[in-house]
């Protein structure tokens, strides 16, 4: 048996309770914290500020993962089709840059593979993909009440609405792939 070796993704793609509960499903992913990234203002981001669009972050997802049960080409391929990569800045009926679709790569490696993936997914959407490729500077965990949302919340209203249907698609298209 091979020994556990384990890689960090960082994942935007609109709202992070949304993509945070299809890659908690995922076989070879060890955990899932949502949080924010790529911004430019001093200190440590709260919800509100990121929410506001004026500090420059994504609401993102990191994920540990074992690359000895998923790659990290197999989660882009997950991620860009279980979003809309087409979308620039929206999510339903909000905007902001805090809801773009964006890959944060954490090295040389993981930028190769983002890049190829969306060549290769690209004759896949009618409509250009806008998702960004960016390198990976700093993640700040989102506050508790973020983290496990969907999980937690299951029968609130957005989540019934907005990432079960989410969910049903992602483990009918995947399935072999589900914890």
């Amino acid at each position: 048996m091979k020994a556990k070796s384990t890689q960090l993704a960082t994942f935007g793609g609109g709202c992070f309770w949304c993509i945070e509960a299809i890659f908690q499903q995922l076989k070879g992913v060890l955990q899932v914290t949502s949080g924010y990234s790529g911004g430019n203002v001093p200190g440590v981001p709260t919800y509100r500020e990121v929410s506001s669009g004026r500090t420059g972050h994504a609401e993102v997802i990191q994920v540990l993962f074992d690359t000895n049960c998923i790659s990290y080409e197999e989660l882009l391929v997950i991620f860009m089709t279980s979003h809309d990569p087409t979308t620039n800045n929206t999510i339903e009926t909000e905007y902001g840059s805090q809801y773009r679709s964006v890959i944060f790569y954490h090295n040389n490696e993981q930028e190769k593979i983002a890049r190829e993936v969306l060549l290769e997914l690209k004759p896949a959407f009618d409509k250009t993909i806008t998702t960004e490729i960016v390198e990976f500077i700093k993640f700040f965990e989102a506050e508790d009440y973020h983290q496990n949302y969907y999980q937690n919340n299951v029968e609130a209203p957005y989540c019934q609405a907005m990432i079960t249907p989410k969910l049903e698609k992602f483990r009918k298209r995947y399935q072999e792939k589900v914890k």
